[in-house]
C-alpha cells in the first residue's frame, strides 16, 4: 500500500453524494430572491390594470363558454357524469397554471440578462420564481370552479384530501418544462418563436376539454406520455370525483419526473455560459 508523502494527507476519491441535492439547496438559499422575482413580476403585471385580478378570471370564463359551445354542444364530448362546464373549468385551472409558469419562466434568463451578467445569484432562481405569480390565477380558478360545482350541485368528495398532492405534481412538472426551455431559450432564441403555436397544441393534446377515456383505447398509451395528461386527470379526479386515472398516472408521473431531473441536469450544465451567451 502506498505512503503518504511527509506533510501529505490521503483522501478518498469517493462520489459526492451532496451533488444530488445541489438544486434543492439553491433554491432554499435563494428563497429571498425567488420571492423579490416573484412579488416584481406581480407588481408589473397589475400596474395600471382597472380591473386588477378580475382578468385572472376573465380568461378561464371565456374559454368555458367556448369549451361549452364547441365540444359539448357540438362535438357531445363525454365528461363522466360532470355537468361540462364543471368538467371543462377542473381542466382549465391546471392548464392555466402550467401554461402560465412555462411561458413566463422559459423567458426568464433572457428578459433579466442584465442581472445574469453583471450579479452573482443561483441562476435556477430565475425560472424558480415563475412558480409563484401563476398561484394567483390558480386561487382564481379554483374560486371559479366551487361557484360552478355549487351552481351546477356537484357536491366535493373525499378526493379533495389528495390536492396537495396535485399540486405537487403540477408544479413539478411545470418546472422540469420550464427548466429546459429557459436553459434553450439562451442560446437558441428559437424557443421565444415557437412556444406560442406549441402551446397552442400543447393544449389541444391535452384532456383540458374533454376526457382522455374518450380517446380510442390504442391511442391512450401513447397520449399519456404527455405529462399534462395525468396532472389534469388527477386533478379531476381530486376536485370532481371522476374515475381514479391509474395507469395513465403510471406513464404520466414518471415521464414528468424525468423532465425534471434531466431539466435540472441540463440547466446547471448549460449556466456556466449563461452570462457569455445571453
Amino acid at each position: 500500500m502506498p505512503t503518504a508523502a511527509p506533510g501529505v494527507e490521503w483522501t478518498e476519491n469517493s462520489p459526492d453524494l451532496k451533488r444530488s441535492f445541489r438544486p434543492l439547496r439553491e433554491l432554499w438559499s435563494a428563497r429571498e430572491l425567488i420571492g423579490f422575482f416573484a412579488l416584481r413580476d406581480l407588481r408589473v403585471r397589475y400596474k395600471q390594470a382597472v380591473l386588477g385580478v378580475v382578468w385572472a378570471a376573465a380568461q378561464p370564463a371565456a374559454a368555458v363558454l367556448v369549451f361549452t359551445l364547441v365540444f359539448h354542444h357540438v362535438a357531445r364530448t363525454a365528461t363522466d357524469g360532470i355537468p361540462y362546464p364543471v368538467f371543462a373549468m377542473a381542466g382549465l385551472v391546471t392548464w392555466t397554471y402550467f401554461a402560465a409558469v412555462v411561458s413566463q419562466g422559459s423567458l426568464v434568463l433572457v428578459d433579466n440578462a442584465s442581472l445574469i451578467t453583471k450579479v452573482h445569484f443561483p441562476r435556477l432562481a430565475a425560472p424558480a420564481s415563475a412558480l409563484l405569480p401563476p398561484l394567483v390565477d390558480l386561487g382564481v380558478g379554483l374560486a371559479l370552479l366551487a361557484v360552478l360545482a355549487v351552481v351546477y350541485r356537484q357536491p366535493p368528495t373525499w378526493n379533495l384530501l389528495a390536492l396537495p398532492a396535485w399540486l405537487l405534481l403540477l408544479v413539478v412538472t411545470a418546472l422540469g418544462v420550464c427548466l429546459w426551455l429557459s436553459a434553450l431559450n439562451v442560446r437558441y432564441r428559437d424557443v421565444k418563436h415557437a412556444l406560442g403555436p406549441v402551446m397552442q397544441l400543447w393544449l389541444f393534446a391535452s384532456p383540458v376539454a374533454y376526457s382522455s377515456g374518450s380517446l380510442p383505447e390504442g391511442v391512450r398509451w401513447v397520449y399519456v406520455v404527455n405529462p399534462v395528461a395525468g396532472v389534469v386527470e388527477l386533478g379531476r379526479w381530486s376536485l370532481l370525483g371522476t374515475p381514479w386515472p391509474g395507469w395513465q398516472l403510471a406513464v404520466s408521473v414518471p415521464v414528468a419526473l424525468a423532465l425534471f431531473l434531466s431539466g435540472s441536469w441540463y440547466f446547471q450544465r448549460a449556466e456556466r455560459s449563461f452570462a457569455d451567451v445571453v
